[in-house]
């Protein structure tokens, strides 16, 4: 039986990381597994999975208790709204400009200038943990992945077989350079998992591509939900990497 007045009355997600366990998870909230358990009635714990997001009692020496009733500070709220934002735009824009490129809208230049606006706002996001280096790399790499998407959408439409297969090559070597980057600036990032989100980032755009393509409008406005469940789950991925890797700034 737990006696839930050991712990704090509110509770806060935590999103499982590489190498998390139970115990390892407890011990960083400073609670116990059977309170994990507790807090997560209709969840099956016995196999966690990278990106699942649990509910967390924490206990009463987790210093998160000090800040408010859902443990967040502004700072992170600010940061996890910033960074939604970014990839709600980059999967917006994508799709957007998709559309003009496809239909052959007078408004694709414009378009596509917004869209590639959307990694520079990425970098500024980034300079003040990663300085303005790490962040121009970052941006750099966006860019290309963007630009990539185009030449794609522009080889698929024109029916290059060849030419598609090896862009779509050249944008997967692109998504494994921005996971690599990524986990190489913070140790909270997993290179497998920014992997395993980029890919099915990359997998989705395609698809929306190819069912607009097809004229196959409602496999692509219903694919959008996934588009948005993938750009959410790598925002609160890089919102999370951040804020354990520099605590002493969301206090």
């Amino acid at each position: 039986m737990i006696n839930m007045a050991q712990f704090y009355h509110g509770t806060i997600i935590h999103t499982v990381q590489p190498n998390d366990n139970l115990y390892r998870i407890a011990r960083r909230y400073d609670t116990s597994v059977e309170a994990i358990i507790a807090a997560n009635p209709d969840v099956d714990l016995n196999t966690l999975y990278i990106g699942q997001r649990i509910n967390i009692w924490p206990g009463y020496n987790y210093p998160c208790r000090y800040y408010s009733a859902e443990c967040i500070t502004q700072a992170e709220f600010n940061l996890s709204n910033n960074l939604r934002l970014l990839w709600e735009q980059h999967i917006t824009w994508t799709r957007l400009a998709i559309v003009s490129l496809v239909f052959n809208l007078p408004d694709v230049e414009l378009v596509t200038q917004r869209l590639l606006r959307n990694p520079g706002d990425f970098g500024d996001a980034l300079v003040p943990f990663y300085g303005a280096q790490v962040a121009a790399r970052f941006s750099a790499l966006l860019r290309d992945h963007l630009t990539i998407a185009v030449d794609l959408v522009n080889a698929a439409k024109a029916g290059d077989n060849n030419a598609a297969a090896e862009t779509e090559r050249i944008w997967y070597d692109n998504a494994r350079d921005i996971a690599a980057l990524l986990a190489d600036v913070n140790p909270y990032w997993s290179r497998q998992e920014w992997e395993e989100m980029l890919f099915e980032h990359l997998a989705l755009v395609k698809d929306e591509a190819v069912f607009m393509l097809t004229d196959d409008s409602q496999k692509e406005i219903d694919l959008y939900d996934d588009m948005k469940r993938n750009a959410m789950r790598m925002a609160d991925v890089m919102t999370d990497g951040i804020v354990n890797q520099f605590p002493d700034r969301f206090r």
